[in-house]
This record gives C-alpha cells, sequence and structure tokens, in this order.
C-alpha cells in the first residue's frame, strides 16, 4: 500500500506534464499526495476497522477537498445522498490496493474489490479494473511469479499483457479510464526490476502519471517487498499525520512490514 502511495508522490508532479523518459528525479520539489493517495488511505481504514467503504471514503475523502478529485466523484463526495454514477474511470483501481494486502483468498479479494469500486464505479469497466488491480496485488504478494499473473490478469479479465513499456510508450497519452490505464500500469510492473524501476516504467509511459504509478507500485510493492527506508520516510514526510497514522495501523494490524531493513520510525502507533 505505500508503494502505492509513493507512486501516487512521485507521478503527481508528471499529471499534468507528462513525460516519455524515465530519467527524472525520484521526488521532485513539487510532489504531493493527491486524491489517488486519500482514497486508497480511506478503503484501509474502511477495511482496518470493518467498515463500509462508502462511509470510510466519504468521510476521510471530505477531510480533503483539495487532493484533485473529478469533476463526477466530487460531487459524488459531497452530495447528500450518493448514488453510484456508473463510471468506468481509473479511481476504482487506483484505491484498491488494500484489499489485495488485507485478504487470503482470490474470491474474497475479487468479492471485496468489487465493493470499493461499485459505490461509484458501476460501470463494469470500472469494477473490472479494480478487481484486476486488487488481484495483481494479492498475486504479486502470494506467489511472486510474473508470467502467472501476466496470465491470470489476461485470461480472467482480456487485458492485452503480451506488450511491452517500450512498445506502448510512443503513442500512449493521457487516458483516466481503467481500460486504458490498469493494463498498462501491470505491464510497468511486469517489465520492471525492482520496485523503482515499475514507478519509473509507468510514468515513463506519459499518461495520467499518478495513477499509472500509484497501481503499479502497489503491485511492486507486493511482489519486490518492502520498500526503501529512504522511500518510506519520504513518504511519511508528505502524508499528514492522520494518513500516516492510518497507513501504520493498516501495516500493523495486517503483519505487514514497512521498511525493507532496519527499525520503523516515526510517530508510535496504537493498536
Amino acid at each position: 500500500m505505500i508503494g502505492a502511495i509513493a507512486g501516487d508522490i512521485i507521478g503527481s508532479v508528471y499529471e499534468h506534464t507528462p513525460i516519455k523518459t524515465k530519467d527524472f528525479p525520484l521526488f521532485h520539489p513539487l510532489c504531493r499526495f493527491t486524491d489517488d493517495t486519500v482514497l486508497t488511505i480511506a478503503v484501509a481504514k474502511a477495511i482496518k476497522e470493518r467498515r463500509d467503504y462508502q462511509e470510510s471514503i466519504r468521510q476521510l475523502g471530505r477531510k480533503y477537498p483539495n487532493a484533485g478529485y473529478g469533476a463526477a466523484f466530487f460531487e459524488w463526495l459531497f452530495t447528500p445522498n450518493p448514488r453510484p454514477y456508473n463510471s468506468w474511470g481509473n479511481g476504482a483501481a487506483m484505491r484498491v490496493s488494500p484489499v489485495g494486502f488485507a485478504f487470503d483468498t482470490v474470491e474474497t479479494v475479487l468479492l471485496e474489490a468489487k465493493r470499493t469500486a461499485e459505490i461509484t464505479h458501476n460501470h463494469p469497466e470500472g469494477i473490472k479494473g479494480a478487481q484486476a488491480a486488487a488481484l495483481s496485488v494479492f498475486l504479486a504478494r502470494t506467489k511472486r511469479d510474473k508470467s502467472l499473473i501476466r496470465q491470470e490478469i489476461s485470461e480472467r479479465f482480456g487485458y492485452d499483457l503480451d506488450r511491452t513499456v517500450e512498445e506502448i510508450r510512443p503513442d500512449y497519452g493521457f487516458d483516466i479510464s481503467c481500460q486504458g490505464t490498469v493494463p498498462e500500469a501491470i505491464i510497468a510492473f511486469l517489465d520492471s526490476t525492482s520496485y523503482e524501476d515499475a514507478i519509473r516504467n509507468a510514468i515513463s509511459l506519459g499518461g495520467d502519471s499518478d495513477t499509472l504509478a500509484c497501481i503499479a507500485g502497489g503491485i511492486a510493492e507486493a511482489y519486490y517487498g518492502p520498500l526503501a527506508p529512504e522511500i518510506v520516510k519520504r513518504v511519511e514526510e508528505y502524508l499528514t499525520e492522520e494518513l500516516w497514522e492510518i497507513t501504520a495501523q493498516f501495516y500493523q494490524k495486517h503483519g505487514l512490514e514497512m521498511f525493507a531493513c532496519g527499525e520503523q520510525r516515526g510517530m508510535p502507533i496504537e493498536a
């Protein structure tokens, strides 16, 4: 999950100024967390506290009204009687990584991913995108087999994963759909050699950079293991105290390691 958050932060500066290179500073001075981070943490909070996804997302999302939500989601967030709005946007996939880390069967991961999506993104492509992203995280965490992930996601969801980052990059542009984001983010992971390489692959595609890196980053963390301490420390510095505390508690509750080595730093966490 921190891998997804770090991807969002790193990619945030390139969302509206896309790049087609892997050569860029990992944390640009103008980086920030966006709606991808807020909603990922809201899903984690719902899982941790066994709360309704809609309630958790609306509660936490309203605390950060300037995170960069899309217009339809923003209206849903603040309307008194929210209803799903048949979206196929990639917002369903960017917030779902905690599901892949928290649950332990394929069936449960798919069910919970659907539940996180359908409160807003109840279009079949929105639900499919969330399920594909969550299942990729789960398979990366439990199987650590890229060939299996490629085959399972391709066969189950019909995504074309037989492309490479180098093949996609030249003609790829900004795309907010699940069907135009999730396969590319998964390929950014599949083509990578490390967590950092997955993030650089995703951003170098020149699309919706923060969301591509958020999705790819969650999968990459699950596959390669806990992030380097310096990356986790930077994430802590970017997040508010509240967002970091929820994140830390989620890791503690589910027995997840936050750092690749060394001791955890930062504020104390409570069970």
